[in-house]
């Protein structure tokens, strides 16, 4: 009878664990995010079934197995980190990579209570966050610029008071030339619709031959 207490366990421990992968690979698929549904669910599972291993073996050290979780979850985490020009995009999905596994690790070590609670602060934090989180970019918001331009000793000061005629802060990083031609980067931060108005400067100024951020 506790054997088949003990599978029943097991099973809703499993059951949990796909619930909890889903719904935050819901979340990622939605977003069209490199680790979606199906991915979600498998990390989630999988750390679930290797807790359940782990205590299952048992002996001196149980957490030797779950342990390596941590490790395998990082390298997967790392997959879905891309740098597009100067910008760094995936972290978050990287990060959910790695909560995901906690919450299938949490599962699988009976801990109900812990995998619940995380699996809707986690939600909240996707979900809520992200909203809260455009709201704060369109209030302030930093971008790197790269500005490549054609050799003309005013273009700097024209460029520089433009920026503080849209009321931009902004820090000169370095400048440097290659084959290219000049090339500049500025750190700009400000209202999102003042950093697109710079942008259209940027575009209609003809000594620009290339930026990007």
């Amino acid at each position: 009878m506790e054997i088949l207490d003990s599978h029943y366990e097991t099973a809703l421990q499993l059951l949990l664990s796909f619930v909890i992968g889903a719904a935050i690979g819901l979340e990622r698929e939605y977003r069209s995010k490199a680790a979606g549904l199906r991915t979600m669910i498998i990390i989630c599972l999988g750390s679930t079934l290797f807790t359940q291993i782990s205590m299952a073996i048992g002996g001196n050290s149980q957490d030797r197995i779950a342990s390596n979780i941590i490790t395998g979850v990082g390298f997967l985490g790392a997959g879905v980190i891309f740098k597009d020009g100067l910008t760094v995009t995936g972290i978050t999905t990287a990060t959910t990579i790695w909560i995901s596994a906690a919450l299938g690790m949490a599962v699988g070590a009976g801990q109900y209570f812990i995998a619940l609670v995380g699996s809707v602060v986690v939600m909240i934090v996707l979900t809520v966050f992200e909203k809260l989180q455009i709201v704060v970019d369109r209030i302030h918001h930093a971008r790197s610029y790269k500005i490549v331009y054609t050799d003309e000793r005013d273009f700097i000061v024209g460029l520089e008071l433009e920026l503080k005629k849209l009321r931009l802060g902004f820090q000169r990083k370095r400048d440097l030339k290659d084959e290219k031609g000049f090339v500049l980067f500025y750190e700009v931060y400000g209202r999102e619709k003042l950093l697109d108005a710079f942008n259209t400067y940027l575009k209609r100024d003809e000594r620009v031959k290339m930026f990007e951020y």
